[in-house]
């Protein structure tokens, strides 16, 4: 059953540029609010109009600060319900804690499953997402969720910017399926790392599979959080005798020493999103021209648009 009620977008703290610019292809405003904090930290949010039977969008990426972000918009979506919106979806380009998606060790949660039931309890009724880490975190939730992936935007990109002899490159072979679909896409070559995890956020690269000799690599992957992966995967590429190398992520996490990493390393060039806003040290390496962002706003905006007037937003996968 359709919702009668207008669209109405809302945002949290996390990227509200993202949210306004979503808003600027529905041809709608942003949803007026509060979104203050006390001078003890807890989050101060209100909401500045009428949201009674309409539907409700809450622009809200779990980005780091993680535990902040995502309280923000347990907030935002319980004050939504008890405010009689329609319907709200909670669309959250980047969802936080995806890697802890199994227990692979004794005595670990699966916090990404602890999550998607906080989200559901809070009251969001429909969940929109990009490029999950583990495609199974869908099953997590019991309500819908609308799983979108950037490669139209990227593909996109690399169509009008083409990069002649070119190879895709699995960083990892859990990243094999991802890659081989962007190599398809692109027309490429397809290559992969054999890559060994002693601790978390360290990589140690074992070694390459298949011919990267004089080629011109593309690694591809869902996020990039420390760099520590990507950089020594360069590494590995440019000891294969790999030509020029570059690396495409959904998520540009860019933590810890992530901008120093890149910087220092192989990569000519890194592409990412904005699901995830560019930090303000990350933006070095945007005017230096080793980062560029692609905007994901209007596949959102057409998924919004989809979701309220119940067509199918299976056409934005292709």
């Amino acid at each position: 059953m359709g919702v009668n009620g207008k669209i109405k977008i809302f945002a949290g703290t996390a990227h509200p540029a993202l949210a306004n610019e979503i808003c600027s292809h529905l041809g709608v405003d942003l949803g007026k609010a509060v979104t203050e904090r006390f001078s003890d930290g807890e989050f101060n949010f209100s909401i500045g109009e009428n949201v009674r039977g309409h539907d409700v969008f809450i622009v809200q990426p779990t980005c780091p600060p993680s535990d902040r972000h995502l309280m923000e918009l347990l907030v935002m979506s319980d004050a939504f319900v008890r405010a009689s919106a329609e319907r709200v979806t909670a669309v959250i380009p980047y969802f936080g804690y995806a890697r802890s998606d199994k227990k692979d060790r004794p005595r670990v949660p699966i916090a990404a499953k602890m999550v998607a039931n906080i989200i559901t309890k809070a009251g969001a009724q429909r969940v929109l997402t990009i490029d999950l880490h583990a495609s199974q975190i869908q099953g997590f939730f019991d309500i819908p969720v609308d799983h979108l992936y950037a490669a139209p935007v990227v593909v996109d990109y690399f169509n009008r910017n083409p990069i002649e002899n070119l190879i895709v490159v699995a960083p990892d072979t859990g990243g094999a399926e991802r890659a081989r679909a962007y190599a398809k896409r692109l027309n490429a070559g397809l290559a992969l790392c054999d890559k060994r995890r002693e601790r978390a956020n360290e990589a140690d690269v074992m070694n390459i599979v298949g011919d990267v000799r004089g080629k011109n690599c593309l690694i591809i992957d869902d996020m990039c959080d420390t760099g520590g992966t990507i950089c020594k995967v360069a590494e590995a590429l440019h000891k294969a005798g790999a030509n020029e190398i570059s690396a495409c992520f959904t998520h540009g996490v860019l933590s810890g020493n992530a901008v120093e990493n890149i910087s220092n390393s192989h990569l000519k060039k890194v592409i990412v999103t904005n699901t995830i806003p560019t930090s303000e040290k990350a933006q070095a390496l945007v005017e230096n021209g080793q980062l560029e962002v692609l905007s994901v706003a209007e596949l959102l905006a057409s998924a919004i648009r989809s979701i309220h007037d119940e067509t199918s937003v299976s056409s934005l996968f292709i």
